[in-house]
């Protein structure tokens, strides 16, 4: 669906040039909600950018079914980027124009009949949840309402892929929830590509399939969410994942905490129906170890079940070795907590 490949985009000229992305490759398929994480200035931004052509990489190719956006001429790039949608940080709606006309503007940019515009509105109101605000103004809607407003407009000419720039960052945890609730919707009634960009790891957590994290203009790694958050490989991942599991303040409780030299913190996680089966304690018996639960979450991969343990096993050192290769063999992700 969409593919780039060694994308390179690079400010300023001759010597006073910032490289923003470097030979960066990427691919996501049709009807996936692919996440792209980073801190700030990693270059998210400049990405998802590149994808529409609101900036044109320095080198490189952009496809989105299969055609090369770069090589198109203006004309046909305005035609291929109707079916591009994007949503913005901080909503980027006509302040003078009423929710109904933010809503049509690209429709009758595209000189869409008036009639076929107020089906198509009325249509996209209903779908977000803002049939009674059609005439209120941006300046009297909430923030959650705003987003829904810029979410209906970008939908509002039938896009095949939707940008999402930090959709929710601007947003406080609740309304956050529900707009995550309705691209999750959107998707699945559409099928509709969602690529969305942010800095918060609970964000892709939510909703997203695959995710990838770029770093200093590069993507450093990528996979299934559920990979990729059980077994992060870069150290940008781990610290995305660990600061969101608060893991550098759970492992100096455990250091500090009452132990022995026969005990072990461990992380152990667990992912879809395993989630609820009694593995820990069927396993201990078997092994004849002690252990203490330190801390324990159970959330959600987008739709699939997902717990955490931090763990305290006490005991013999062959025993709690047992103990884990046994809880590893029977699918478990176990990693022990070093300072």
């Amino acid at each position: 669906m969409i593919r780039l490949e060694h994308v390179t985009k690079v400010y300023g000229k001759g010597k006073n040039t910032t490289p923003a992305l470097s030979d960066l490759d990427l691919s996501i398929e049709k009807g996936e909600i692919f996440g792209v994480i980073g801190h700030s200035g990693a270059g998210k931004s400049t990405l998802i950018r590149c994808i529409n052509l609101l900036e044109r990489p320095t080198s490189g190719h952009i496809w989105i079914d299969g055609v090369d956006l770069t090589k198109l001429g203006k004309g046909a790039l305005q035609a291929r980027r109707r079916k591009i949608g994007m949503i913005f940080q901080h909503f980027n709606l006509l302040s003078s124009a009423t929710v109904y006309d933010n809503i049509a503007f690209p429709l009758r940019l595209a000189k869409t009949p008036e009639k076929n515009i107020r089906t198509r509105v009325d249509e996209l109101l209903k779908l977000v949840g803002l049939e009674a605000h059609a005439q209120k103004y941006p300046a009297q809607l909430s923030g959650g309402q705003k987003q829904r407003v810029g979410i209906a407009r970008a939908l509002s000419s039938d896009p095949d892929v939707l940008l999402c720039d930090e959709a929710t960052s601007a947003l406080d945890p609740q309304t956050t929830d529900s707009i995550l609730k309705l691209l999750l919707d959107i998707n699945q009634r559409f099928n509709l590509t969602i690529v969305l960009i942010t800095h918060e790891m609970n964000v892709i957590q939510s909703i997203c399939d695959r995710v990838a994290v770029i770093h200093q203009g590069g993507i450093v790694e990528q996979g299934p969410v559920a990979e990729v958050f059980l077994k992060p490989q870069h150290p940008i991942t781990r610290d995305f994942i660990t600061r969101e599991s608060s893991h550098s303040e759970l492992l100096d409780a455990v250091l500090a905490g009452p132990h022995s030299e026969s005990s072990l913190a461990v992380k152990i996680s667990f992912l879809g129906d395993k989630t609820y089966e009694s593995i820990m304690s069927r396993t201990v018996r078997e092994t004849g170890v002690d252990f203490a639960i330190l801390q324990g979450t159970i959330s959600t991969l987008k739709s699939v079940p997902y717990g955490q343990l931090i763990v305290r096993f006490d005991g013999a050192p062959d025993a709690i070795q047992q103990t884990l290769d046994k809880l590893t063999a029977k699918g478990l992700n176990v990693e022990v907590m070093e300072s």
